[in-house]
């Protein structure tokens, strides 16, 4: 069946004319084939009932029209539903010429029964009417040509007359031909027995008169069909101008979420209404972008973007809004607004131990905030004169300075926040203090001239080493201990942070002068750097 709705008793008795024509294919006898005059007699029944609904649908749309005061727009829909109904009624006239003519060619009506097709002369010619209806070239009269020029063109006409109302192609493409060449029917065109026939074999050779009456009444019903399913959709044309909001519910829009105890929450209420018919056809914008639609509601999502902050960190902004509602006659209605807002400018909170200047050349962890962003922050940084080294945590940065002046930029989903400026200090040098195996050695007492051996430790600054544990790290990597006796030098050992004392051989009185050529630091990455300028001398008496 072609395009439109089909009622269950035409779709039935459409399935028994197929089971007749498989039969048909069998040489089943005469008494079958009086069911044919039956399958004919139903169709024509339900196409005279399909026919009297769509002049019913008609008379709706012009009462329709009337009751919205005869706009043009509606006019216009109603004289193009009429119009469909006498293209549709002549399509008919001219199919049922047809039928007329089968009777006539296989010897008219049994005596008695004018009129009633049941009763005719010829049901069991199986020759003529293919005859009159098969192509020239195959020995037939090729009067089917005219009919498939007919049913072909009113599939062609409707599509024009929806085309011309708004009907998009998913609407036009149901319209398609009703009378089909074997090459073109999708079935048909994998049948190796029926590739490279005519529309008019196809549908009428070796059918026997009762079978080709029940074949045209089967055009008859596509033809209705289609109208059908065309007048739905032009009777949804009348007053389509008129929005019927049928989806109601309060709004309270609020000044904030977000409210202090004790003080007071301040919001708009208003009625808000949508029309479910035109949920999914409403097109909404805000600066020209689309927004996705959900139940009649526009989804509005974008990044704020900084602006030009006055005094108080505030940026005006616009949002142009836009709703397109499709309208009848083709014609859409755009309602337009513009939406002020404001862009506060975050604010950027660093919470470190040291947190307005940073150490040359060390890992200075900082945790930096902006809380007016909530959990759509997301930062990302960039250090100008060193390095910014993004951390595990949310806000996390270790930043490593390279020059004495570092400016911290924070960004958040790929819009800038703003810069921080820091200063940069020098690293404190470290104390050197000595050991023996017994402890720390007190310089005013001094060591026994025994003493086997001595260890040379670099103690950080102690705030140095609260602020940055892992940067201060220092070792005496070379060092020069000379033993001095009455005034000159006696001999000396080079070292690193263990001296070996047994080779010396000092004496009571004499002087160990301890000089630190060389200090060496690990960073947070676990590199070695040299201390530079760094020297100290020591003075330990022997007793």
């Amino acid at each position: 069946m072609a395009g439109g709705k089909e009622t269950p008793r035409q779709k039935m008795i459409g399935m028994m004319y197929l089971v007749l024509t498989a039969l048909l294919a069998l040489n089943v006898s005469s008494t079958v084939l009086d069911k044919f005059a039956f399958i004919n007699e139903s169709l024509e029944r339900a196409n005279a009932e399909t026919s009297e609904r769509n002049a019913r649908t008609i008379n709706g749309m012009k009462s329709a029209a009337k009751d919205k005061g005869n706009r043009a727009d509606d006019l216009k829909v109603v004289a193009d539903a009429e119009a469909l109904r006498a293209e549709t009624t002549r399509i008919l006239r001219e199919l049922e010429e047809y039928k007329e003519r089968f009777v006539d060619i296989t010897g008219g009506y049994m005596d008695g029964h004018e009129g009633d097709r049941r009763f005719i002369v010829g049901k069991t010619d199986y020759d003529k009417v293919g005859n009159y209806m098969m192509p020239v070239e195959e020995g037939g009269e090729g009067n089917g040509a005219e009919m498939k020029e007919a049913l072909n063109g009113y599939a062609d006409y409707i599509q024009e007359l929806l085309k011309k109302n708004g009907g998009d192609e998913s609407k036009l493409k149901q319209y398609h031909k009703i009378a089909l060449d074997a090459e073109e029917d999708p079935i048909y065109s994998k049948d190796e027995n029926q590739k490279g026939k005519k529309w008019s074999q196809l549908a009428f050779e070796s059918s026997p008169t009762h079978a080709g009456l029940a074949t045209v009444s089967e055009f008859q019903a596509n033809v209705l069909a289609f109208e059908t399913s065309a007048l739905d959709f032009l009777v949804k044309r009348v007053g389509l101008k008129d929005i019927t909001f049928d989806q109601i519910k309060p709004v309270i829009m609020p000044e904030s979420k977000y409210v202090a105890a004790g003080t007071p929450y301040r919001a708009d209420m208003f009625i808000a209404a949508s029309a479910s018919g035109l949920n999914d056809k409403m097109v909404m914008t805000y600066n020209g972008e689309k927004a996705p639609v959900v139940a009649g509601v526009g989804k509005v999502e974008f990044t704020a973007t900084p602006g030009n902050y006055d005094k108080e960190g505030n940026a005006r902004k616009e949002i142009i809004a836009s709703i397109t509602v499709p309208q009848g006659g083709g014609t859409d209605t755009t309602f337009t607004d513009t939406i002020e807002y404001y862009v506060v400018r975050p604010v950027i909170q660093i919470q470190s131990q040291s947190v307005n200047a940073l150490y040359f050349n060390c890992g200075n962890a900082l945790d930096v905030q902006v809380p007016a962003l909530g959990t759509s922050y997301n930062p990302s940084f960039t250090a100008k004169g060193g390095d910014a080294i993004k951390g595990s945590q949310t806000g996390q940065v270790t930043v490593v300075p390279r020059s004495q002046k570092v400016t911290l930029t924070v960004s958040s989903g790929g819009n800038v926040i703003g810069s921080r400026d820091f200063s940069v200090r020098g690293i404190p040098a470290p104390d050197i203090k000595v050991f023996t195996g017994a402890g720390e050695v007190n310089l005013k007492e001094g060591i026994s001239a025994r003493t086997p051996e001595l260890f040379l430790r670099a103690i950080p600054d102690e705030s140095f080493a609260q602020f940055l544990p892992n940067d201060a790290k220092f070792r005496v990597a070379e060092a020069e201990i000379t033993l001095v006796s009455g005034g000159l030098g006696r001999g000396s050992v080079r070292a690193g942070e263990k001296v070996n004392l047994r080779g010396m051989q000092g004496r009571k009185g004499d002087q160990l002068v301890i000089e630190i050529k060389k200090v060496q630091r690990q960073n947070f990455r676990k590199q070695i750097e040299d201390f530079k300028k760094f020297q100290r001398f020591i003075n330990i008496s022997l007793k």
